[in-house]
């Protein structure tokens, strides 16, 4: 039974109870009920918030580890006074129990039932006897997150070319706040201080380089048409919303808006009343982008201001715009006239524009939008100038060519590097010719037949007689319905190890990874070095720096075993979690002692 420090009543959710701190756990207990609704583990204690004084009523709040929500209490002892003083002592326990938590040297006590001659077994205190330590299990709060984050690069330039110290500080905060698992890991081994900043950064620039191509990235004009939709609010009234951005695509889209604003605004009209005005305008429903808004224009009330920048719908057969470029007759669709003239067919009228006069306005609106955004795209360069020959064909038809419609190119491949080219190729026009000088024997097709005669005998007898083993295809069968059964078993299999235990493994195996990739890195470094790349003495002391953080990590793993089976876990199913972690950093091992053998001890003889 974990002994209680101190206990208040206090509300949860609006339910009387009593709050108890033990040495194991905080937890709350409703009035009439004898099990804790709420009991937090204190290892999972990561941030702690008080009421103001003088607040009408006393609260503690306590955030855990992934849980920034936390839980809320409320001490309602009477006088007030008397909750005040219990929710101080709360708050200094759990001050000191998120210290120790913060810090890493918080031990977790060990289940009930587990007796052991030495002190108590937790994954934390066996890690904490390694030097250096890879805590398994470091708790922190945001404060403690945000400043994983501000580790300065240890005085080496920025990863990013080209960036400065901020911009670089301010994407590695961004990709760590975008990824979880490696602000985690950042936590775990750079605040610890076991690698720095740079080591960590080693090999994972692409992040930040792509992280730098989003930012730098400009995005481009929205391809939507402006139309701002009405809102029916409460009462019946219709409302729009205007923001800065809406203005502004309204006149980039409109000029004429944008004329009548600079005209009326603020001389005749203030601002808010030219848009409620201008919402309720005839020019507004031909702006629309709807063919029912010619509609309702014969709906919308007359007015004096905005009626007069009104232009006559755009629905003759030619637009009242004409195109800048002239279009090639070559490849134009609208070109008939031209492809008739010569047959003497009659006039193809299934093209013509104009059968509906109403749908034209949209159709040349939606035109005249989508060049506006092709122009946008294009930015202020000039349109590329074709040159094209009178009368050449060759031209005329490289204007319809697509690169895409093209057959590729046949690769003449990858030259193959040989030592002694000369000689294999001599030996080979040596063989060639040997080949050619052999004295060639005549075939006797006669007997030739004859013999193929023979063999061909009785050769449907022996076919009826052909029986295949199933022996080896029930084998292959067999084999692989256990393999996938296996498999199914796995994917559909709970995980049976406690929360806290897996957290633990997780931990561990993710800083093992990190070592072993900070151990390959240094030892066999990638062809092409940047200018700020380490010297080989570097290269060789980090080596020799992970290698020892690797020796301990076997420790560990027997560590975890031991809690796992302090809770009553087969400790098998750890050691077979962990069994690729520790053959890779065996391997990893083995590889530094072959290439650094420990010296011999000389003694000087006297």
């Amino acid at each position: 039974m974990p002994a209680i420090v101190c206990t208040a009543k206090a509300s949860y959710k609006k339910q009387l109870g009593t709050l108890e701190f033990t040495d194991t756990h905080l937890q709350w207990t409703q009035d009439g009920k004898k099990a804790p609704s709420v009991k937090i583990p204190l290892q999972d204690a990561a941030s702690l918030f008080c009421s103001k004084e003088g607040a009408a009523q006393v609260r503690l709040k306590l955030g855990l580890v992934n849980d920034d929500a936390g839980h809320n209490f409320t001490f309602s002892s009477e006088p007030q006074t008397v909750a005040l003083a219990e929710r101080e002592t709360f708050k200094s326990e759990l001050t000191n129990v998120i210290s120790r938590n913060r810090s890493g040297t918080g031990a977790a006590p060990p289940p009930p039932g587990a007796v052991t001659p030495k002190p108590p077994v937790t994954a934390n205190a066996s890690l904490a006897s390694s030097k250096p330590s890879t805590p398994l299990t470091v708790p922190v709060s945001r404060a403690s997150a945000s400043r994983a984050t501000s580790v300065a690069s240890d005085g080496r330039s920025p990863l990013v070319p080209g960036a400065d110290a901020a911009s670089d500080f301010r994407l590695r905060k961004k990709v760590l706040m975008s990824n979880p698992e490696l602000l985690a890991l950042h936590k775990d081994l750079v605040m610890t201080g076991q690698i720095t900043e740079s080591e960590f950064w080693e090999g994972r620039e692409h992040l930040l380089l792509a992280q730098a191509a989003v930012e730098a990235q400009k995005r481009g004009r929205p391809g939507q048409l402006v139309d701002p939709r009405p809102q029916t609010v409460e009462g019946g009234e219709v409302k729009i919303v205007i923001t800065p951005q809406l203005v502004h695509d309204i006149f980039e889209e409109y000029p004429v808006v944008a004329k009548a604003y600079s005209e009326n605004v603020p001389s005749k009209l203030s601002e808010a009343e030219f848009w409620k005005r201008y919402f309720q305008s005839k020019l507004f429903n031909a702006h629309r982008a709807s063919i029912r808004s010619s509609a309702t224009q014969h709906v919308v009330k007359d007015d004096p201001i905005f009626d007069k920048y009104l232009e006559k719908d755009d629905d003759g057969l030619e637009p009242k715009r004409p195109r800048e470029e002239v279009a090639d007759l070559y490849i134009s669709l609208g070109a008939t006239l031209e492809d008739h003239a010569e047959t003497g067919n009659e006039r193809d009228i299934t093209m013509r524009a104009g059968r509906q006069r109403g749908v034209l306005p949209l159709i040349r609106k939606f035109n005249d939008h989508s060049e506006r955004l092709l122009n946008s795209t294009l930015g202020d360069s000039p349109p590329l100038k074709r040159q094209r020959a009178e009368g050449d064909s060759q031209d005329s038809f490289s204007q319809i060519e697509l690169e895409d419609l093209r057959d590729p190119e046949s690769s003449i491949g990858i030259l193959l590097e040989m030592q002694d080219r000369q000689r294999y190729f001599e030996g080979q026009l040596m063989r060639g010719v040997a080949a050619e000088q052999a004295p060639s024997q005549p075939v006797d097709v006669s007997a030739a037949y004859a013999n193929l005669r023979r063999e061909l005998e009785g050769w449907d007898v022996r076919f009826n007689q052909l029986r295949l083993e199933r022996k080896a295809a029930d084998t292959a069968l067999l084999s692989m319905t256990q393999n996938v059964t296996a498999r199914l078993d796995t994917k559909t299999k709970k995980n049976s190890l406690p929360p806290a235990l897996f957290r633990q493994l997780t931990t561990c195996q993710t800083a093992a990874n990190e070592f072993l990739r900070q151990f390959w890195g240094a030892t066999c470094p990638p062809p092409t070095d940047t200018p700020f790349a380490p010297s080989p003495a570097q290269r060789s002391a980090k080596a020799a720096k992970m290698a020892s953080y690797l020796a301990g990590t076997r420790e560990k793993v027997d560590a975890l075993v031991r809690v796992a089976q302090a809770e009553g876990v087969d400790g098998t199913a750890v050691e077979v979690a962990m069994k690729p972690v520790l053959d890779a950093v065996e391997h990893a091992l083995a590889f530094y002692r072959t290439k650094n053998p420990p010296r011999a001890t000389q003694h000087k003889l006297a």
